[in-house]
């Protein structure tokens, strides 16, 4: 073994039966059965009433920000340590992020922070399920509900996770989820709106799909829309995904488990947590946080991509992102718990379709690396 990337989908269903089935058929577009059988088991599946397939999480979030009507100056509460997508709709609409800094230990929007955030400006809250932990979900609630405040919850990353025995994705007046390769479930690319409002899930539809109406004369259009529909081939190809989902997460579990049972006597490094008392640890993917302030994660990263060890750093806050300095927002904040993320996090190789040997093998270098005092 030469080297092991850091991730790798695990197709072992009725993809390729289903896909064939598709092409057969001859609709290979969007809004084929496929489609619709997808969107179905998956609302099923978050315990909602309405999903809506999209191409990617980004065009997910992308939607669910234009669909509340974000005005110039209106305010939205975000996580500093998150995916740049969670922003760029607020960017576009004249919005104004508002971001609030993570909690050390699960990595996720720190929620003690953010009603001091809140002004007579603010409209949503944007949670974002961060690696593998759930965001403390209650609290939130409990906020947006006092001040009449909508919830956006992102769960790309946490498809068939749970907070307090109800499914991660049923909690947000809308939730988005993304099936890009390195997900739970994956259709290669694509997300999914899921909602309880027949209204917003009306809106979703419209969006997506240049924003052409069921009630008027086609290609007259009454607002700006994207081209973000799914395909049925990539419905057929999530179906069959969604099918082997308890058994992706089961593994995912070993994972997690197993890397933390071999590299807990490591020094000098943060592993994940296993659980909180709301959730337990699904591993998206396997971080590490370096615990020295002298020791980055980029020296890391490339000292074990040497040892054919493939690794990823954390996201880089959004107050650190060049595109945001050149526009002046977040001028003069800091977020130290998201820099020090962004500075000692990384992830090692922990895709569905790592297999035993490649764990062994990454744990091995891995602790050939770390025993170099290089900390």
């Amino acid at each position: 073994m030469k080297f092991v990337p850091v991730n790798r989908p695990l197709i072992i269903g009725n993809e390729l039966k289903f896909v064939s089935d598709c092409i057969k058929s001859g609709w290979i577009s969007a809004d084929g059965s496929y489609v619709k059988k997808f969107e179905k088991e998956f609302a099923k599946l978050v315990s909602r009433k309405y999903a809506v397939s999209v191409s990617s999480g980004t065009a997910a979030l992308d939607i669910a920000i234009k669909s509340i009507n974000i005005k110039k100056d209106d305010e939205v509460i975000v996580p500093a340590f998150t995916i740049i997508s969670c922003l760029h709709q607020i960017v576009r609409q004249g919005g104004k992020p508002i971001l609030v800094d993570s909690d050390p230990l699960t990595w996720n929007i720190d929620v003690t922070k953010i009603e001091k955030k809140i002004s007579k400006k603010t409209k949503a809250i944007v949670i974002v399920h961060i690696y593998g932990l759930p965001v403390d979900i209650d609290p939130v609630i409990k906020i947006a509900k006092k001040y009449n405040l909508i919830i956006i919850e992102d769960a790309a990353e946490e498809i068939g996770q749970f907070y307090k025995n109800k499914p991660i994705g049923s909690y947000g007046h809308i939730s988005t989820f993304s099936f890009f390769a390195n997900k739970h479930i994956t259709t290669g690319e694509g997300g999914m709106i899921v909602t309880n409002s027949s209204l917003l899930a009306q809106k979703f539809s419209m969006l997506k799909n240049i924003c052409f109406s069921s009630k008027k004369q086609k290609f007259i259009h009454d607002d700006i829309g994207w081209n973000y529909r799914m395909t049925s081939m990539q419905a057929a190809f999530g179906l069959a995904q969604l099918k082997n989902l308890k058994l992706f997460v089961k593994k995912k579990k070993f994972l997690g488990d197993y890397y933390s049972s071999k590299l807990k006597n490591i020094k000098n490094i943060q592993l994940p947590l296993k659980e909180t008392n709301y959730a337990k640890n699904i591993y998206w993917v396997y971080g590490i946080v370096l615990k020295k302030k002298k020791s980055l994660a980029k020296k890391y990263i490339k000292i074990l991509k040497k040892e054919g060890v493939d690794c990823r750093p954390f996201f880089c806050p959004m107050h650190l992102q060049p595109v945001f300095k050149k526009m002046n927002l977040f001028k003069n904040e800091k977020f130290p718990v998201s820099e020090n993320l962004f500075e000692r996090g990384f992830y090692i190789p922990s895709g569905i379709g790592t297999t035993m040997k490649e764990m062994q093998f990454v744990i091995k270098k891995i602790k050939k690396v770390f025993n170099r005092k290089l900390l």
